[in-house]
């Protein structure tokens, strides 16, 4: 299955990313976080429904599912399905309000 990452969500990878370099000073953190995520990727793109479904009012957004970072379980992929293309949405630790988030980006046209 094809993927595309929205900008909203390469940004949140790239904040994690810089988070891990900067922040913590953790260079191998960082690069082992890069892999994951892609790898954490490729993997929802060969069994795009195991992630699991999340239940929002935007109708918009019906098909969201979200998966865990390979070994940073704490970050979340979120994504939707459409035929055969997976849109990755954000990229976004579990802790973080998904349904403002995604609302507020909706309303902003970044999620079309």
């Amino acid at each position: 299955m094809k993927h595309v990452i929205r900008p909203s969500g390469r940004d949140d990878i790239i904040r994690q990313y810089r988070y891990y370099l900067v922040d913590q000073d953790a260079p191998e953190v960082a690069l082992r976080f890069l892999e994951a995520v892609e790898e954490s990727i490729a993997a929802i793109c060969r069994m795009p429904e195991m992630g699991a479904p999340k239940l929002l009012r935007n109708r918009a957004l019906r098909s969201l599912r979200s998966w865990p970072v390979k070994d940073f379980e704490d970050i979340r992929v979120h994504y939707t399905l459409e035929e055969s293309l997976l849109r990755v949405l954000r990229v976004l630790h579990g802790n973080r309000d998904l349904a403002v988030i995604l609302s507020r980006d909706f309303k902003r046209g970044l999620l079309s």
